[in-house]
């Protein structure tokens, strides 16, 4: 297997064997094509999201671990429909991207790095900084000034350095961009090792569905990682002969800020507003045109949700016992769009995917709590 980092813009590619975050203008790459894995190669003694080993680009020494993985499916109803809710607030963080973390910087680690930077001021920064301090990597996470402080303690908590920037989320991310000449710049938001850490949830849907892909899947979206994650797991798979067709993907977006959802539905972009779906307020999605052409790939779709629409969702699913936040919440709204016009049928296996716990988000849901 010839693997390299690669340039989506232009098919440049740079050897995998040395630490790399960006192309040569910092531009976010990807990794060329892996074989795929079948169902003999899940090291089933493993109950985290290292079974599935055999499909990363290449396997540590010894993995950055907590357990990140193996998240419950839960069938429920929901409008009518029997849904799979995919419960990622499980991990150890209590978010999806534990995974990209644990894989991401176990990787980086193998190939020599001892100290990281990153910038988020929320589930991104707290997984990074978790994992960078259990497995003995220093890290600096920079945050937006305005940053709320209750969603920086848990990277502060795990001795990470937090850097707060005056201005914009964006002056944040071009402030990493200058410091990442002295530091190496582990980002989530651009690094391909992550992304392979994201695609196992694909992988764990296809063995608890009994080595099947669902039909659909309905995946809240900021920056597009879990969609990018299933287009290349699945891509995986398709190629090892393990599945004889892909799942579609829709991608939620709050109307509020839905650039991805926009592109998609060839809407015109137009400025973000405040949406309580905050963790996926992201107005420039580096990805943008990778995840738009995923979707297309899955002959899925997009969905902008009202802010009225994620605060019922919210409510509606803490009523049937999933605490999460407003972030998520949105793709169970996604579901009960999708139900209601067809686009999806009642029986047909679909997943919505919950990716943090509403114990994150006290603050907006405490507002919707029933007197």
């Amino acid at each position: 297997m010839n693997l390299s980092y690669l340039d989506p813009r232009n098919g440049v590619t740079h050897p995998v064997d040395a630490p790399r975050w960006g192309a040569d203008d910092g531009a976010p790459l990807l990794l060329t094509p892996l074989p795929g894995i079948g169902a003999s190669d899940i090291r089933t003694r493993d109950r985290s999201l290292w079974r599935y080993a055999a499909s990363l680009p290449f396997v540590p020494k010894s993995p950055i671990s907590l357990g990140e993985g193996c998240t419950p499916l839960v069938k429920a109803d929901w409008q009518g429909a029997a849904l799979h809710f995919k419960c990622e607030w499980f991990s150890p963080t209590g978010s999806f991207k534990d995974r990209g973390a644990s894989v991401m910087l176990s990787l980086l680690r193998e190939q020599g790095v001892t100290e990281v930077l990153e910038d988020s001021s929320g589930n991104g920064g707290a997984a990074i900084a978790c994992y960078a301090a259990t497995g003995g990597i220093r890290a600096t996470i920079l945050a937006p000034a305005s940053a709320s402080p209750s969603k920086l303690l848990q990277a502060r908590m795990s001795g990470a350095h937090v850097m707060l920037v005056p201005g914009s989320r964006q002056d944040c991310a071009d402030e990493a961009l200058r410091l990442a000449a002295s530091v190496f710049y582990a980002s989530h938001n651009r690094h391909p090792f992550f992304l392979h850490g994201v695609k196992t949830l694909a992988y764990e849907l296809w063995e608890d569905l009994g080595f099947r892909a669902p039909d659909n899947i309905v995946i809240p979206c900021g920056a597009g990682s879990i969609v990018l994650g299933c287009d290349i797991a699945f891509d995986e798979l398709l190629r090892a002969g393990s599945i004889d067709r892909r799942p579609r993907l829709f991608a939620a977006q709050p109307a509020n800020c839905g650039p991805i959802a926009r592109a998609f539905l060839g809407e015109p972009p137009r400025p973000a507003e405040p949406t309580i779906a905050e963790g996926t307020a992201i107005e420039h999605p580096l990805r943008l045109a990778e995840v738009v052409g995923a979707l297309q790939r899955s002959q899925g779709g997009a969905v902008l949700l009202e802010e009225g629409e994620i605060r019922n969702a919210s409510r509606a699913l803490a009523k049937r016992g999933f605490f999460v936040e407003p972030t998520c919440a949105q793709a169970a709204a996604a579901a009960e769009q999708l139900i209601t016009s067809g686009t999806i049928r009642p029986e047909e296996t679909t997943v919505v995917v919950l990716t943090g716990t509403g114990l994150k988000s006290a603050d907006l849901l405490s507002g919707l709590a029933d007197p």
